[in-house]
């Protein structure tokens, strides 16, 4: 009998305020794993985390590291500022790490092709690097356990296809299978490595089983997944199969299964969704839990909890995926393939309540679901994890979970790729900082570019043109904690969602309605302009429409208005970087005035940047002064100008365009990069968005890019009075 949970109501404990503190993960601390490279190597090189593990006293973590063929190390002794112990090179590819003693017991892949794999599993001193014992599997490890009373290990070797064969089909020889060695005084027993035999258990290629995770329980049973032929199989400590079935499949109602349309849209349906169960771990004695990734044909988009017998005993459906898209987490880009693709799962019991973690590799997220009742799990939160996470380590002795995130984003100018470290807390959760939960609708939202203040505590926002066919306006309560997307506003444009916008900006027009702006990208045919939006989000037709003069786009480049704020009437929209006839690190702020239709600008200082581009991402008029973001486009520790400035309005007064622009002064009022990493992440590059009350509190936010190659983390902080302090 299928039993599911009602995690999106009762179940779903997202909520960061409440009035009795609960014991809850928080992130403590993230460390760039760059920072094992020693002193001369080229930090360019991509680098990633995949499988991580820890010494028996929580001190120490290892983990595979299979772009630089390396084993890292890193001090966890403080938790909150874990430290470099450099990284250990290994004659192959790393796919997976286990420790016992003093060893890290790791699979290596030394496959010169996929039609003759071969690989080790080596037993590796964490200390100085030595390889103690290896022993030759005969074919390409993936996956490694290791018995709870470190009597054995178990390796999936997977004998992966070639993808660019046969369509990426299985049925490429040779068969995967399962590698099973003992455990004598803590050293590989080479001698006692033997072979399950898989081929003929699956419906899906029976003949190529290959054999993706494994996990062990108590009673020294592995259970094994067989991703691609949706197949899992329960095997004795002898090596004898006890038990194998179908990972079966799920009907998926409610979500966004078309891709490259850049909207959020939960209104289809996949029926018989294959889960090709990725990882595995066990519950008890009897339950495990899948995360159903999906390879060739399925993912379903959650995970599920099995009895060894087969017995579905819990389905998670499309709960988790609706959980992600309400903190704004969803991968819109993945709609059509796997969603948020649940990718990793593990188990540890916490202050003696049992829980599971899953990882959503796309949505870069940790579910953490209590499972005392196996059949019932409760989402008790979601964590915001690095790029990709794919690898967990739980240490309950010191109130510890690791997250390894394998993502590394140097090619693109991109975020690092991160270790994260969470702590059990007797305290409210930090995050998620904004959310939709509780609206009537299921609303998706991402990319938050532009915010304006409102009264009341709400504040409405924009989103880019990530969505570019869904241009909305989200109304936020911030008297709430987490704030809350209470609803959402479409813009549309007689009738039909307004195309061609790249919004950055909004600001109230005092009548019910809003200024937005769109940045523009001319070789997109996006202009640079500003809407009048109806408080129903109607643009009406070229009358709510204010398209840049010919002074302007003279000098135009792609780098557009990246905010507006009204000052009496007129508008001021701040320019992001240079145009063709500004001065070095002068950008123009742009005034229109509404009475006389006249288009005017003044020159704003921006800082000199220590290494890419520094440019404006917002601007806000309050108690007669302009705020000003300025940001850099660079993350992690890389980051420099996270900052606000204000500059006195009595200054913007607008040159005429095409001749020489006033520059006015700017003077610092807060350093963002505290802010930025005060839930122990690491520095986002896009605040994009400033709103101020009428008291002068203030809010700013960050942009996620949609999920698009990042990790979909949105901070919104409130950071208290920012008025000047009185003489």
């Amino acid at each position: 009998m299928l039993l599911r949970s009602l995690c999106l109501t009762s179940a779903l404990a997202l909520t960061a305020g409440h009035a009795v503190a609960d014991m809850n993960f928080n992130r403590i601390a993230s460390f760039p794993v760059v920072k094992n490279m020693a002193d001369g190597e080229d930090t360019k090189r991509e680098t990633s985390p995949e499988i991580i593990a820890a010494t028996a006293d929580g001190m120490t973590l290892v983990y595979t590291d299979s772009p630089l063929g390396a084993l890292g190390r890193i001090d966890i002794t403080d938790p909150t500022n874990p430290k470099p112990l450099g990284n250990i090179a290994l004659d192959g590819e790393p796919t997976s790490v286990g420790v016992v003693g003093d060893l890290a017991l790791v699979g290596v892949n030394t496959s010169e092709s996929y039609t003759a794999p071969s690989g080790v599993l080596q037993a590796i001193n964490i200390a100085d690097g030595t390889v103690v014992t290896s022993c030759d599997l005969g074919g390409q490890p993936d996956s490694v356990a290791i018995a709870p009373d470190h009597s054995f290990v178990s390796v999936a070797i997977e004998n992966e296809r070639d993808e660019d064969l046969g369509d990426g089909r299985t049925g490429q020889m040779p068969a995967g299978m399962l590698a099973m060695v003992d455990l004598k005084d803590g050293a590989l027993d080479c001698e006692t490595l033997s072979f399950v035999d898989m081929t003929g258990l699956a419906e899906v290629s029976p003949e190529d089983p290959e054999p993706e995770y494994v996990s062990i329980n108590n009673l020294g049973e592995t259970v094994v997944t067989l991703q691609e032929n949706n197949h899992m199989v329960v095997v004795s400590k002898d090596g004898v199969i006890l038990n194998h079935f179908s990972a079966g499949t799920v009907d998926l109602e409610g979500i966004d299964a078309t891709d490259e349309r850049g909207a959020l849209i939960f209104t289809e349906s996949q029926k018989g969704r294959l889960r090709e169960p990725d990882a595995v771990t066990w519950i008890d004695d009897t339950h495990f839990a899948t995360a159903n990734e999906g390879d060739m044909d399925g993912g379903s988009r959650g995970w599920t909890i099995f009895s060894k017998d087969g017995t579905v005993v819990y389905e998670n459906g499309t709960d988790f995926e609706k959980a992600i898209i309400q903190i704004g987490h969803y991968p819109d880009k993945r709609s059509d393939s796997k969603g948020v693709e649940p990718e990793s799962v593990t188990f540890a019991t916490f202050d003696g309540t049992p829980y599971v973690f899953v990882g959503a590799e796309r949505a870069s997220v940790v579910g953490v679901y209590d499972v005392t009742n196996p059949a019932a799990p409760v989402l008790k939160q979601l964590l915001p994890s690095g790029v990709g996470p794919e690898g967990y380590v739980a240490i309950p002795e010191r109130n510890l979970l690791i997250s390894a995130n394998e993502k590394d984003l140097i090619e693109d100018n991109g975020a690092r790729a991160h270790v994260m470290l969470f702590e059990y807390q007797d305290a409210p959760a930090t995050y998620p900082h904004l959310t939709s939960e509780g609206a009537d609708e299921l609303i998706g939202w991402g990319a938050i570019s532009g915010m304006v203040a409102d009264k009341d505590g709400i504040v409405w926002a924009v989103n880019d043109s990530f969505y570019g066919f869904q241009p909305s306006i989200f109304k936020i309560d911030t008297n709430q904690t987490p704030a809350k997307i209470v609803d959402v506003i479409r813009v549309t444009r007689n009738g039909t969602p307004a195309q061609k916008l790249d919004l950055e900006g909004i600001t109230l027009d005092g009548k019910g309605g809003f200024y937005v702006a769109s940045e523009g990208r001319t070789e997109r045919l996006i202009p640079h302009a500003i809407y009048h939006v109806a408080a129903d989000g109607s643009i009406q037709n070229l009358k709510g429409e204010f398209g840049i003069p010919a002074e302007l786009a003279a000098a135009e480049k792609r780098f557009g208005f990246e905010g507006v704020t009204k000052i009496g009437d007129t508008l001021w929209m701040a320019v992001q970087r240079e145009w063709k006839d500004d001065p070095k690190n002068h950008v123009k702020l742009v005034s229109y005035d509404l009475n006389t239709k006249e288009w005017g600008a003044v020159h704003y200082p921006k800082a000199e940047p220590a290494t890419g581009w520094v440019g404006l991402s917002e601007i806000v008029y309050h108690a007669d002064w302009v705020y000003i973001v300025e940001r850099d486009n660079q993350h992690d520790h890389r980051a420099v100008t996270k900052k606000i400035y204000r500059v006195p309005a009595s200054e913007m007064v607008p040159a005429a365009l095409g001749g020489p622009l006033p520059v006015v002064n700017k003077t610092l009022v807060r350093d963002l990069l505290p802010d930025l990493t005060s839930t122990g992440g690491y520095v986002l590059d896009k605040v994009e968005g400033l709103a101020i009350m009428e008291d002068g509190t203030a809010f700013f936010s960050t942009d996620n890019d949609g999920v698009d190659d990042h990790s979909g983390e949105t901070i919104f902080v409130n950071i208290g009075n920012i008025e000047p302090a009185a003489n």
